[in-house]
């Protein structure tokens, strides 16, 4: 049964960062919260809208993502077959200003509508027990507090903040006041947090619109007003919400636990024991998988020989072997290795800043570039040519475009293509060719019910991405 706006609790995923300790894997154009690292069949942004998909306890979510991960985050809706409210950031401006965000815009369904901020990268081994704490939580939202919920620690984590615990809250037997949120501990600071009870800080917050708005405008003016106007001047376009991008940027760059929750009085923590990890690095992603009895766990094709308690993932077609090597990380890409052992996988943030510093494309773009209408691979390059695999979907439509720099031949393997080509319209079908010279005006659509999937050729003086004119583009691009 479905209860009513003022009762249901709002989920807000937050879809923000690039996961940059997970690279090869995860970078700025498939992000680790789009990728299917962790169960080969959902991504862990699907797992997370499934995990409020109760109508009886969850009303319809709002996702905040940034505008280059709009079409991922409404292709992943779509597969699952529902949709959100999504919500565009211009940019990064770190937490505190999407949780304003978030805030107002529950308001506007109700002032006293309970939120519940959710990052999409978690992994959460009971979502029943997850539904159940949020609707324990949300009782003390209601009742004015900032709720978040505290993991009952399993080790002592020194890559997890920690929240001390005070008095227990008026008619709770479970939830208590915030005595201090602490940053995260060295190796003895975190023995001696889990001695005196601390949990760990898993970034869910619940509460509700008004109270957050109030403590927004109490401690960070600046984030509020900036959001407000954000808000107020968004404009749609398709499916999105689109924040003005000059008042967002206004908003200060702070997480929400600096802005409010380490200093609000109103914080309040209901300690939970659900399996749950941020999988943060590859060391937490091989502690979520599934292993093998030497303590292996792969992905993709993999084949290992005296290996033990080690991760090996592989992507594409490529086979990946390991041998005689113990507690490390293996991952292949179809362009880039990583080889680090597990205790210093949280490194790799550095290495891709390296990486970055020396301009390396790999850095932040995979080989496969996903597109509103699809996506295309990288096959080859060489001086003066380009081959790529393009993949559209049904009813896609790439925009009305031309290139000073190179012709294209497109040869169909699979479906059939719509290709405006200057003044003319034609079917191409599989095995069939089309040849594009340079200047002209093309276009190319699937009309059909499966995908469809073609071979470029590009050959020119210059094949860039940045040579392509567009005229018209239903994307708004």
């Amino acid at each position: 049964m479905t209860q009513s706006p003022q009762m249901q609790i709002l989920p807000v995923i937050l879809c923000g960062g690039s996961g940059t300790r997970l690279w090869p894997a995860s970078r700025d154009s498939m992000p680790k919260q789009f990728s299917m690292l962790v169960d080969p069949k959902a991504s862990t942004f699907q797992e997370t809208v499934r995990r409020v998909a109760d109508s009886a306890v969850f009303g319809r979510p709002t996702v905040i993502a940034s505008s280059d991960a709009r079409f991922i985050v409404a292709e992943q809706l779509s597969q699952m077959e529902t949709t959100a409210d999504i919500l565009l950031e211009p940019e990064r401006r770190d937490s505190a200003a999407a949780v304003a965000i978030a805030a107002l815009h529950a308001a506007r369904v109700a002032p006293e509508a309970v939120v519940l901020i959710m990052a999409a990268d978690h992994v959460i081994g009971d979502a029943e027990a997850f539904a159940a704490a949020a609707s324990e939580a949300a009782l003390g939202a209601r009742a004015g507090h900032i709720m978040t919920l505290g993991i009952e620690p399993t080790r002592p984590a020194t890559d997890y903040g920690y929240i001390r615990r005070g008095h227990p809250l008026d008619g709770s037997t479970r939830a208590c006041a915030v005595e201090r949120f602490v940053e995260k501990p060295d190796a003895a600071g975190a023995e001696a947090l889990i001695a005196e009870g601390a949990l760990w800080n898993s970034g869910y917050f619940l509460f509700r619109a008004d109270v957050m708005i109030e403590e927004l405008r109490r401690y960070e003016p600046e984030i509020l007003d900036a959001a407000e106007a954000a808000l107020s001047q968004a404009v749609r376009d398709l499916d999105f919400i689109r924040l003005d991008q000059a008042a967002f940027a206004r908003a200060p760059k702070t997480s929400i636990d600096y802005a409010v929750m380490e200093r609000t009085t109103k914080a309040g923590v209901l300690p939970v024991s659900f399996p749950w990890s941020d999988v943060g690095t590859w060391d937490a992603v091989w502690g979520v998988l599934d292993k093998d009895e030497d303590g292996n766990a792969v992905r993709g094709r993999v084949e290992l020989l005296n290996t033990s308690g080690s991760l090996v993932h592989s992507e594409g077609e490529h086979l990946t072997t390991v041998v005689g090597l113990d507690d490390v990380v293996v991952v292949t890409t179809p362009d880039a290795v990583l080889v680090t052992s597990k205790a210093r996988s949280g490194q790799v943030k550095d290495l891709v800043t390296a990486l970055r510093a020396k301009a390396h494309p790999e850095a932040d773009a995979h080989r496969r570039m996903y597109r509103p209408w699809g996506w295309y691979q990288r096959i080859d390059i060489g001086e003066r040519f380009q081959v790529k695999r393009i993949m559209v979907t049904p009813g896609g439509r790439l925009s009305l475009q031309k290139h000073f720099h190179r012709a294209e031949h497109w040869v169909v393997v699979r479906g059939t293509a719509e290709v405006t080509l200057d003044e003319t319209v034609s079917l191409v079908h599989e095995n069939e060719a089309i040849y594009l010279p340079i200047g002209s005006m093309h276009r190319l659509t699937n009309p059909g019910k499966i995908p469809l999937e073609l071979i470029e050729v590009q050959v020119g003086s210059y094949t860039g991405e940045d040579d392509i004119i567009r005229v018209e583009d239903i994307y708004g691009r």
